[in-house]
């Protein structure tokens, strides 16, 4: 039986060279966000950058709505593989980053496919309810990522993809000694989504680990 391979840096960069290349913009952002210290991490890695793109054009996605948006990386990876009649609506609470990520959307001339509405999320959700949706994304604070995932199983069309970031945390999730309030906050929901009949699921270990949920 095969197993998983040990992803070295070396290994990483060889898989870049052949993959898909990102837009100057995504390259830009990638390069704003080394500069703000440790507030980096809420950046989605470039490969789950590619592998949104690729399962929004297989899937013939046209809306999506993204909960967390930082400052724009995975917005506008999703924007950049919509059709130009396609809409992401996009929720974060921080104005200061959200100016930014608007910035990056206008140069890369997205802004006409990106709507971002600054409130808290759990909010907001509850003013979309009328909404339907080819695709969820969600990357928020991580001790909602319940209620999130709830309140999008109600506006996400059937057959349509609810994908969750960081639910492997760091690799954290699988040291049993680790019971701080994100972990353990994770490893629930993770076992929430697992046995949830509503959705077929898979974990897939990029990034900090996505789980893809396709609603039934």
């Amino acid at each position: 039986m095969g197993g998983n391979l040990d992803i070295t840096e070396k290994l990483q960069n060889y898989i870049n060279d052949f993959g898909l290349k990102l837009n100057p913009i995504q390259e830009e952002i990638i390069n704003y966000n080394k500069s703000l210290g440790d507030v980096k991490r809420m950046q989605v890695d470039p490969v789950q950058c590619h592998f949104l793109h690729l399962m929004i054009k297989v899937s013939n996605i046209k809306n999506v709505l993204e909960i967390g948006t930082f400052t724009g990386l995975s917005a506008l990876s999703i924007s950049l593989a919509l059709p130009d009649d396609g809409k992401l609506i996009a929720l974060d609470k921080n104005e200061d980053t959200n100016k930014i990520a608007m910035d990056f959307f206008k140069k890369a001339d997205q802004n006409h496919k990106i709507q971002t509405i600054i409130n808290p999320a759990l909010d907001t959700l509850e003013e979309l309810s009328n909404e339907k949706f080819d695709m969820v994304f969600i990357d928020a604070d991580k001790m909602n990522y319940k209620k999130y995932y709830e309140k999008s199983l109600g506006l996400i069309n059937q057959g349509g993809l609810i994908i969750i970031d960081n639910v492997l945390w760091h690799g954290e999730v699988v040291d049993e000694k680790n019971d701080d309030k994100f972990t353990i906050n994770i490893r629930e929901f993770n076992k929430f989504v697992s046995e949830d009949n509503r959705v077929e699921q898979i974990i897939i270990p990029l990034g900090d680990g996505m789980t893809v949920c396709r609603v039934l």
